[in-house]
């Protein structure tokens, strides 16, 4: 569409006939000129033809405007007429040539494969064979014809779907997050930080027991003593209950030196880092 032309006026306005403005405004403005309202429309307003066009078909290229032909028309696609759809393509070229050569030079394009397509026709088929014919050459064209109407139908097809935003909008509701229950989002990582956490502070918190356990060394010495009997040798370590814990190997150990310091055991080692063993006293008889 192209835009209006600017009015050129011959007079002023107000000279002309009908002009003038009434001293009590009664009706209402057709128009406003600088901010004043204008009541009539000036005698001598000139129009230019062409300040404004209306297009009733507007085509997205020269494909579409042969389909459209052939369609208006009930051409047959596969036995086009030539003659009839390039004089109607051409005189749709000469309306538009005029006002936009640059959207023509497109259309002549395919005008003149239209006219190459008719010559063609008009001249003799080589036969290839005795069976065989020359290709029609109208061939290519319908060809790309078609494949431009079933890309067009799809596209319609698409187009007929429901879109955001044109045919359909996306729900908004508005929720009060103080009254909306947000549960946490829990990991594995932070369950497994909250028990290092709880870990650490039993740990601070935890409390020892200390227990006196009365443990006589006489009762040891009878122990070591009742071991020995009826024994030639015994292992020293052998003679240590490690299972009840430090203090019994202690007063165990204690009651050994006793046992030593009274005579009343033995304790040697054959040599340096040797084992050694405990046996009675020899008391003579």
């Amino acid at each position: 569409m192209i835009p209006p032309a600017a009015p050129e006026s011959h007079a002023p306005l107000g000279e002309g006939p009908g002009a003038a403005m009434p001293e009590v405004v009664d009706q209402v403005a057709v128009a406003r000129l600088y901010g004043e309202p204008l009541f009539a429309l000036p005698q001598d307003l000139y129009i230019p033809p062409d300040a404004l066009e209306v297009f009733l078909e507007a085509f997205e290229g020269p494909l579409d405007l042969l389909l459209y032909l052939i369609r208006k028309q009930n051409f047959n696609i596969l036995d086009i007429p030539m003659a009839a759809l390039t004089r109607q393509y051409l005189d749709y070229i000469e309306q538009i040539r005029a006002r936009n050569l640059e959207l023509a030079a497109e259309y002549l394009l395919m005008a003149a494969m239209l006219i190459e397509i008719k010559s063609r026709m008009l001249l003799p088929r080589p036969r290839i064979s005795e069976t065989e014919e020359a290709e029609d050459p109208r061939a290519e064209l319908v060809r790309r014809l078609l494949e431009y109407e079933r890309i067009k139908l799809a596209a319609a097809q698409l187009n007929a779907l429901p879109q955001l935003g044109r045919d359909v909008l996306r729900a908004q509701v508005a929720i009060e997050q103080s009254l909306q229950a947000r549960l946490p989002e829990v990991q594995v990582a932070d369950l497994q930080a909250a028990w290092r956490d709880i870990l650490q502070r039993a740990r601070l918190v935890q409390r020892h027991h200390i227990s006196r356990e009365e443990l006589s060394v006489r009762e040891h010495m009878s122990l070591v003593l009742r071991t020995l009997q009826g024994r030639r040798f015994v292992e020293f370590s052998a003679l240590f209950d490690a299972s009840r814990g430090v203090p019994v190997v202690v007063v165990t150990f204690i009651a050994l030196l006793e046992l030593a310091r009274e005579s009343l055991i033995e304790i040697t080692q054959a040599e340096a880092f040797a084992p050694i063993w405990v046996r009675l006293a020899y008391t003579p008889s």
